[in-house]
């Protein structure tokens, strides 16, 4: 992974991932169902991306990226490449 993005929320429970989920829509990424034994896969585009554990290795290798985010705490954005455009 190239890029990494952490979310810091504003104290609430799901707020980091919350806040991570909309920048990736915001940004024309798709985000996976959470999940709590593993991290949300990421797209870019429109897709529908099921829960981490029900995907194949090779869907998992094939995610765009991952979002690790829990109930609290920071979230942790992870891309294979770095956004278009010098997106922060």
């Amino acid at each position: 992974m190239v890029y990494e993005k952490l979310f810091n929320g504003n104290g609430d429970e799901f707020s980091a991932k919350y806040e991570a989920e909309k920048w990736l829509r915001e940004n024309g990424y798709s985000v996976g169902s959470s999940s709590i034994d593993g991290p949300q896969g990421v797209v870019k585009g429109d897709a529908y991306i099921s829960k981490w554990r029900n995907m194949t290795k090779r869907e998992q290798n094939e995610m765009d990226g991952v979002l690790y985010a829990g109930r609290e705490g920071v979230a942790r954005l992870l891309l294979k490449q770095a956004p278009d455009n010098g997106i922060a």
